[in-house]
């Protein structure tokens, strides 16, 4: 079975949540006689296609942005070559521009959508995209959600409920590097036996301003890994507050994450709105067996995140709880550490890169034993 994924970025050029479930999915199919293509955007010029793994990454030309979407005139034919040698075809959701490509290319290969998030901030363009939305996920067979939370709370998922199944997230372990005793003893240096960790990039949705300010008056030490765009107004925001015993490390790579995922007390995961559909490094914190804090926004966050048992779960947006939060788990290292032994345990039971890779296999079996319909082509109406 040949499998083609479509999506906007992908390893090595881009390093988020959406591209890790890709590529774990992509790595851990090759055991189910899976056949995996990816065919994404690169900015690089004369990008090439590569090998990555065990399967074939294939890049289009990124050409251009239009409302932070990015669009490719090559994608169109790269999409329609691949396609014809795909059995299945699976979309990876929210991205504007690839729904125009399914229209154009008149599918007629089984397609499944892997719905990764709801789009939040650009409401008054999401009014202008929501009747080409609908139609593109009208149009699919099957759409994949990664948490039952995820699904209850989606308005849209809610509509094509009778299509949409539940698969969760998984992550393999083996694919990770080993971090070695000189990383560890120079991160344990560093920061000391136990400090709070946070890894991600520095969005709008992760909330860091919030943790930020939940570390007031506080003594304990939290160690910030990732870049992003927010970076300099939280650095400001730390002076300002004078959180000396807060350390940014900025992007790291593998091992070092690794070793600072093996030496912290916790996990931190302060994301206070929806764009956090799931949150990959809550699941790594809980893969390492660390316990967590997490913020209940009705997502897959508090999925992975059981609260009383996997860590705790508070209230969005309220430094005083996450700061009451912090305290519990510094205050009780006991405690800390059994929730991080079940969190541990929860992961290999639900999160496994195993069990997402078979089910996910198994939905495409279904879709090829089932007869399916070629996509109508998309036509602009006025009407609303």
């Amino acid at each position: 079975m040949r499998v083609l994924h479509f999506y906007k970025a992908y390893l090595p050029e881009s390093m988020g949540g959406i591209e890790q479930v890709i590529y774990q999915l992509c790595q851990g199919s090759a055991a189910q006689g899976i056949d995996s293509h990816v065919l994404t955007l690169s900015a690089e010029d004369g990008a090439k296609d590569f090998a990555l793994g065990s399967h074939q990454v294939h890049r289009a030309n990124l050409d251009f942005y239009l409302a932070s979407t990015g669009f490719s005139y090559s994608a169109f034919k790269r999409f329609r070559e691949l396609a014809a040698e795909a059995d299945i075809i699976n979309y990876h959701f929210p991205w504007p521009f690839m729904d125009v490509v399914h229209f154009a290319s008149s599918v007629r290969k089984p397609t499944v959508v892997t719905y990764h998030s709801d789009i939040v901030r650009q409401r008054r363009l999401l009014q202008l995209y929501k009747p080409v939305m609908n139609r593109f996920l009208g149009s699919v067979d099957r759409i994949i959600a990664a948490s039952p939370n995820y699904m209850h709370t989606s308005e849209v998922l809610t509509r094509f409920a009778s299509k949409t199944r539940v698969i969760p997230y998984g992550l393999d372990k083996s694919t990770y590097p080993i971090a070695q005793a000189e990383r560890l003893n120079h991160w344990r240096q560093q920061f000391g036996p136990r400090f709070f960790l946070f890894v991600g990039v520095m969005r709008y949705y992760k909330g860091l301003h919030i943790l930020l300010d939940a570390l007031e008056g506080t003594h304990y030490p939290v160690v910030i890994l990732g870049a992003g765009p927010l970076e300099q107004e939280l650095r400001a925001q730390a002076q300002r507050l004078g959180l000396d015993h807060l350390h940014f490390v900025g992007r790291l790579g593998d091992e070092d994450k690794v070793a600072l995922l093996q030496l912290c007390s916790a996990i931190v995961f302060p994301s206070h709105l929806r764009s956090e559909a799931f949150g990959i490094s809550l699941l790594e914190g809980a893969m390492y067996g660390k316990p967590m804090i997490s913020s209940e926004i009705g997502t897959g966050t508090s999925y992975i995140n059981i609260h009383g048992e996997t860590g705790l779960v508070v209230p969005p947006s309220n430094p005083p709880a996450f700061r009451e939060a912090m305290r519990t788990l510094w205050d009780n290292p006991e405690l800390a550490a059994q929730m991080g032994v079940r969190a541990q345990e929860r992961y290999e039971r639900v999160f496994s890169a195993q069990r997402m890779c078979e089910q996910t296999a198994a939905l495409y079996q279904e879709l090829l034993d089932a007869p399916h319909e070629q996509a109508e082509p998309l036509r602009m109406s006025s009407k609303p």
